[in-house]
């Protein structure tokens, strides 16, 4: 009896194949002809990502992908972590692992062995990794009843998995097994180790490590060059500060991953960790302010990619700045854009908003110098829709006492405020840096936070869907890599803006938006990750979250104007 076909419709080449029921994703990619350098890695089906080893009942649109998609860098990571697990439980039975967030261009590890890491080490780590991935060891994907996986991971101390899962009301579940070594992934992996070999590690203290994986490298008009390592090493971090401060935070608040914040949350605790983030980040700010003060600076230069949040910063320290005793002006990078007409154009002839040139910073350098002199200015105000700079009646001048926040994208880029004095800048970078960890080997990406706010802040505030937002991703996330986050290492402080409840919190209010992305649209895979996403999270009613709070920037409700 002959096996039916069915029909694969390949959207990378735009044609059609008919194959065999029962083919897998790689079965239809030796089939297709396709000549992929970084790939295939895993591949969209009807809009939803898939590991090579799905298999094919019906008839299926199917999008491969690589390494330079987001989607398949994520599944090389993933499958790495898995890697470096194995050979941590190889060479150290007993000790405990814990990926953090990225940081210098690779992933922050802790290695608990009981004593101090050292560098035979890291040796004898990567040099097991070396051998899983020569071994081309397969990857076991297994599904079994929750309540099995719970058990299973109970059993083998790994408890940071067993208490993510029991918050999860699907009846089965899966994980992965390479060797002896079993772990929980929330998406898929690669289906064996042997194209895993872009990676290195590198100590950084007693026991943290930075797993290095691949990285896309790519010129000034944003088309790939190639896929590497990077071959820079780390050097002191104001990010990893900022991960050790939020672990100091989080041992504060006796969590330390997602699914023992649902356990709080079970037992009535989410109102005392909302209001205990609230007072860790104030007490953050206020350190910031005090800083400022002692500093005598006059103008603080506040910056951070989209949607961290420098809104609410800026006026929480403009509140701390006047119990202090000073008196702050708030002032944005906005309303010193040139014209319209005047500003540059990218590689595709449109207007480049996102870069420094689209920027008068002759203009506003030469106004903070005339205001540090004591001198009256009439302030400026860019007019979107005309996309002109308009004066209005909004004069300011300052005295003693009298503290400039500028707020704004361009901030910390040295062009904008290289001729103002040292000693009268203070600079800032916010942004959600890192938050609580789904569990020891899933961390929560920093991207999809402020991804989340902003498609909130969009739906509700600019009448944008979560498929218009949610498309424009690649080209805001290509404007910071270039214009924002390089100068995030010129701040004299960096504030976190992430707070430990708050994707329960917008869990409620974004699981509708998410889900009127069309099963047609490509961007359905994306909103269908983050709703699995947030689906770990038990959900907080945004009424316990404090006028005040960062958050409500997003949710809205805020006591602050905006």
């Amino acid at each position: 009896m002959n096996t039916p076909n069915i029909t694969i419709r390949l959207k990378n080449n735009h044609t059609k194949l008919s194959v065999p029921i029962g083919s897998t994703l790689m079965d239809v990619y030796k089939l297709s002809g396709l000549q992929m350098p970084y790939g295939p890695v895993s591949a969209r089906v009807n809009n939803k990502v898939q590991g090579l080893k799905f298999r094919f009942y019906n008839d299926k649109d199917v999008e491969f992908l690589d390494l330079t998609s987001p989607s398949g860098m994520r599944v090389y990571e993933r499958s790495l972590f898995l890697v470096l697990s194995k050979a941590v439980e190889d060479c150290f039975p007993g000790g405990r692992l814990l990926i953090n967030a990225p940081i210098s261009g690779g992933h922050y590890c802790e290695l608990r062995i009981n004593r101090p890491l050292t560098a035979a080490d890291v040796d004898t780590l990567q040099q097991r990794m070396h051998e899983i991935v020569e071994a081309n060891m397969p990857i076991h994907r297994m599904q079994c009843p929750i309540e099995e996986s719970i058990t299973l991971f109970r059993n083998r101390g790994m408890e940071s998995k067993a208490l993510l899962l029991e918050e999860q009301s699907s009846l089965y579940t899966y994980y992965y097994r390479l060797g002896e070594t079993i772990d929980y992934f929330y998406s898929c992996l690669l289906d064996s180790t042997g194209t895993l070999g872009m990676f290195r590690l590198e100590q950084i203290d007693e026991n943290g490590i930075i797993l290095y994986g691949p990285a896309v490298v790519k010129d000034e008009a944003g088309r790939i060059l190639s896929v590497e390592v990077p071959a820079t090493t780390f050097s002191a971090s104001a990010s990893l500060d900022v991960i050790r401060e939020y672990h100091h935070w989080l041992d504060i608040m006796g969590v330390s991953t997602v699914g023992e914040f649902n356990a709080a949350v079970r037992q009535g605790r989410a109102t005392e960790l909302i209001n205990i983030s609230e007072a860790l980040q104030e007490k953050k700010l206020s350190a910031i302010v005090d800083e400022i003060v002692a500093r005598k600076a006059k103008i603080v230069l506040l910056a951070g990619p989209s949607s961290s949040g420098k809104t609410t910063t800026s006026k929480r320290l403009s509140v701390l700045l006047m119990a202090s005793g000073l008196h702050p002006h708030t002032l944005c990078t906005d309303d010193y854009f040139v014209n319209r007409v005047d500003t540059p154009k990218d590689a595709n002839g449109e207007y480049d908003f996102e870069c420094i040139g689209a920027v008068d910073t002759a203009f506003f350098q030469k106004q903070m110098r005339q205001l540090l002199d004591g001198e009256e200015v009439l302030l400026p105000r860019y007019d979107f829709p005309s996309g002109e700079r308009v004066f209005e009646d909004r004069r300011l001048r300052i005295g003693e006492g009298d503290v400039i926040i500028l707020e704004g994208n361009h901030a910390l880029n040295p062009l904008f405020s290289q001729q103002i004095d040292e000693a009268d800048k203070y600079r800032i970078y916010v942004s959600a840096c890192t938050t609580v960890a789904l569990d020891d080997h899933n961390y929560v990406p920093t991207t999809d936070i402020r991804l989340l706010r902003r498609i909130l802040r969009d739906y509700q505030y600019r009448g944008y869907s979560a498929l218009q937002t949610i498309k424009r991703c690649p080209s805001v996330s290509a404007g910071e890599d270039k214009w924002i986050t390089p100068f995030s290492g010129n701040a004299d402080a960096t504030f976190n803006s992430a707070l430990l409840f708050e994707l329960a919190v917008l869990r409620t209010e974004l699981m509708p938006i998410l889900e009127q992305v069309s099963e047609r649209e490509p961007e359905y895979s994306e909103a269908s990750r983050l709703r699995k996403f947030l689906k770990y999270f038990r959900p907080v009613p945004a009424s316990d979250v404090p006028r005040t709070s960062l958050l409500r920037e997003f949710l809205g409700g805020s006591s602050f104007n905006y």
